[in-house]
């Protein structure tokens, strides 16, 4: 019984030891890449990745941040291309079509806007940009606890991606212990080579937002 509970303690502090080196790494090796606004280099496209609308289509303060992140990159000749990716599963959940109108409302032109319909998670969101948007250099636009893990996944597809802090105050110590366990599953995606559940046609970023709605 000694000799088990020894591996059994063994094999947790095993557990624990990797996913704390995972996290160690994947923070470190994209620290240099995390930026405020201001100081953020310039790209090709912002990419906003998706979170909760409230229930009256308005977007939620996590959601909103990261697109008033975007406008601020657009509006400072940052950008020229705006891709908003999130979950549009069915017709009752739409992440994108609510922030593209609140793009627009705040004097992002039209044909500047991309919408990704089929972002249901960061690292379809970033294979989906380079594969079907054509997308060659990015800013992403999301808090600063969830930027270490899509600047890795990004990077790790060849994306060359910057990130910019879009924080509306502290974080949740949930956000935080949600990003432990995220990054082990973003390693695993990495290194098989998840393909998304939805590919699709082309998309050129190049081109006008208005012709793919």
């Amino acid at each position: 019984m000694n000799r088990r509970l020894w591996y059994a303690k063994l094999g947790c502090g095993a557990v624990i030891l990797g996913i704390a080196a995972v996290n160690l790494f994947i923070d470190i090796s994209t620290k240099p890449y995390i930026y405020d606004i201001a100081d953020a280099p310039s790209a090709q496209t912002a990419l906003v990745l998706g979170a909760s609308v409230r229930s009256d289509g308005t977007l939620s303060p996590v959601f909103r941040a990261r697109a008033d992140a975007a406008i601020a990159l657009y509006t400072a000749g940052k950008v020229s291309k705006i891709l908003v990716s999130g979950d549009n599963s069915t017709v009752s959940h739409n992440e994108v079509n609510p922030t593209r109108i609140y793009l627009l409302q705040n004097g992002i032109p039209d044909e500047d806007i991309f919408l990704d319909h089929a972002g249901f998670d960061t690292y379809s969101s970033m294979y989906r940009a380079r594969d079907i948007f054509g997308v060659d250099s990015m800013l992403v636009a999301t808090q600063s606890f969830h930027l270490p893990r899509a600047l890795f996944i990004a990077r790790s597809l060849g994306l060359a991606a910057w990130g910019v802090r879009a924080d509306t105050g502290g974080p949740k110590i949930s956000n935080w212990i949600r990003e432990l366990f995220a990054n082990e599953k973003a390693v695993l995606e990495v290194l098989f080579a998840r393909a998304p559940k939805y590919l699709g046609d082309p998309v050129p970023i190049t081109g006008d937002g208005r012709e793919y709605p």
